[in-house]
């Protein structure tokens, strides 16, 4: 579990409304919480560029099974004011071939789009993405060339993630190397 700063330290420096000092928003106060009860997965690890801003930071996954194991996959993640009321940005910052992933980095996951509540977290977020490199969803694609071949040939899919993970091209699309050493 992450323990960066207290919530209830924050909340006892912001007590009294002290000049020059600014409450913090609830987003940041909800960000803080999540953050503090991350339970990562042994294949993630979260990096905070800016130890001060929690609305933004990184997430590396490292697939050690599946179509994209030895991978390693980082997306960022942008919290919004609405937050939790609407759910983070995240994209992959690199391109990728994967039928839920666009080569924009655009990742299409129910929970980032109609099927978030307030009640979900970071944490469900971080399980979710996880599991779109355990288990690519061709039925709900953004890349629909990526989907139809895994439907049609799972061999074929399996060999292509396999040369662009490496840093190779696919029909024209140069992808980045994702292998780690």
């Amino acid at each position: 579990m992450l323990n960066l700063f207290s919530l209830n330290q924050e909340k006892k420096d912001n007590a009294g409304g002290r000049p020059g000092k600014k409450n913090a928003s609830a987003a940041q106060l909800r960000i803080t919480k999540d953050v503090n009860e991350l339970e990562l997965p042994r294949t993630c690890k979260v990096d905070f560029p800016d130890k001060d801003d929690l609305l933004n930071f990184k997430l590396k996954i490292n697939p050690d099974e599946g179509f994209y194991r030895n991978g390693q996959f980082t997306f960022s993640f942008k919290i919004g004011d609405q937050y939790p009321h609407e759910p983070p940005k995240v994209k992959c910052e690199q391109k990728i071939y994967h039928p839920n992933i666009d080569l924009e980095g655009n990742v299409c996951l129910n929970i980032l789009r109609e099927d978030w509540k307030p009640v979900l977290t970071i944490n469900s977020v971080v399980y979710g993405l996880q599991y779109l490199f355990l288990e690519p969803n061709p039925d709900d694609p953004l890349n629909k060339e990526a989907a139809i071949e895994l439907q049609a040939n799972k061999r074929l899919f399996e060999s292509n993630v396999q040369k662009t993970m490496k840093g190779g091209s696919l029909n024209g699309v140069y992808f980045d190397r994702v292998v780690r050493n």
